[in-house]
């Protein structure tokens, strides 16, 4: 990214610079040219009205033309160099704005995104460090008592374990290019489900006959997991959750239905963004707001789209747009 904004910021830079040096040589010949006709003209005027004397050599006039002529050239200049320092800088200014505005932008996410994953790291931590203080104090815990705190210590890792490594995943996408070939989103959708130990007709699947993606298969195995999970997390356990996969052009559409609470129209569009959770009450469902802004990220890399739709108290869709055979811009 700061490659691309060097070199878009040198491209400008040198059409300013071009454009600039364009019309300051337009000008400089339009003020030399209208001077020296100028003089010339008075000069041939005077010479006609009074002829020169022997007191006056026609080598001073001259001399004379020729001095107010570099005078008046001079004052040309200076003008025009100020107007091209005034409009040159301003427009260098905005540019340069223009240009680093998305490093600038990535720079106050990152920070926010470090900010962020300190504080959902300190979390689970704190709560092991209470424990295992309140047990070392407590003389008279028992065998069962110090099980109870090993094993909630223990979730509390695998929280850790799981946010580590969402974060590793982010971090990796944010460095590295996909390598994309043609996946069955059928079979995959199918393992996914197969996964997370769905209860039988839970989750109800329909797709046309063998619907292929050019994806990453591992990366694709990833966002159809996150849409499931999130599905899951997020509707009544006796509800059903419908996946209809289909052909739209050049494109293969998987969209995932649930009904549920919904999301407010409002939150929709920070969903995506990190560490972002649209219903913070809701504190018996485990999660970090890092799921979907991987699945974003991941379809973003595969060179699709990903939207939302939502009513609340009634269901929420996520539609996945993937090209169904490699883009043209992805061939050598």
């Amino acid at each position: 990214m700061f490659q691309s904004a060097t070199l878009k910021l040198t491209g400008w830079y040198l059409l300013i610079l071009m454009t600039i040096s364009i019309l300051f040589s337009g000008a400089i010949f339009e003020v030399t040219t209208n001077e020296v006709s100028s003089r010339l003209e008075r000069f041939e005027h005077n010479l006609q009205i009074a002829p020169v004397s022997p007191q006056q050599p026609i080598d001073v006039l001259r001399a004379n033309e020729i001095s107010v002529a570099s005078q008046n050239i001079i004052t040309g200049l200076i003008v025009t160099n100020l107007v091209v320092l005034i409009l040159g800088g301003g427009l260098s200014y905005l540019l340069a704005r223009l240009t680093l505005r998305p490093i600038k932008e990535m720079h106050e996410a990152q920070s926010r995104f470090t900010s962020d994953a300190s504080h959902e790291l300190r979390t689970p931590l704190a709560a092991m460090k209470t424990e295992i203080e309140v047990a070392l104090r407590d003389k008279s815990a028992t065998k069962k008592d110090l099980e109870v705190i090993m094993k909630s210590n223990l979730e509390e890792v695998d929280k850790l374990t799981n946010l580590s490594q969402m974060l590793l995943n982010l971090s990796r996408l944010d460095h590295d290019k996909l390598k994309s070939t043609l996946v069955n989103l059928k079979a995959v959708t199918s393992d996914v489900i197969r996964r997370h130990n769905v209860p039988s007709g839970r989750i109800h699947v329909k797709a046309s006959q063998k619907p292929t993606v050019f994806a990453n298969e591992p990366a694709l195995v990833e966002l159809v997991s996150i849409l499931v999970d999130n599905a899951l997390k997020y509707s009544p356990s006796d509800s059903l959750i419908v996946i209809n996969i289909s052909s739209r052009g050049d494109s293969t559409s998987f969209e995932i239905i649930n009904t549920g609470d919904g999301i407010d129209e409002k939150k929709l569009p920070y969903i995506f963004d990190r560490f972002y959770r649209a219903d913070t009450s809701r504190t018996n469902r485990v999660g970090y707001g890092l799921g979907l802004s991987l699945a974003k990220k991941i379809v973003e890399l595969s060179q699709g789209e990903l939207s939302v739709t939502s009513t609340p108290g009634q269901s929420t869709i996520f539609t996945v747009l993937l090209p169904s055979f490699q883009p043209r811009s992805s061939k050598n």
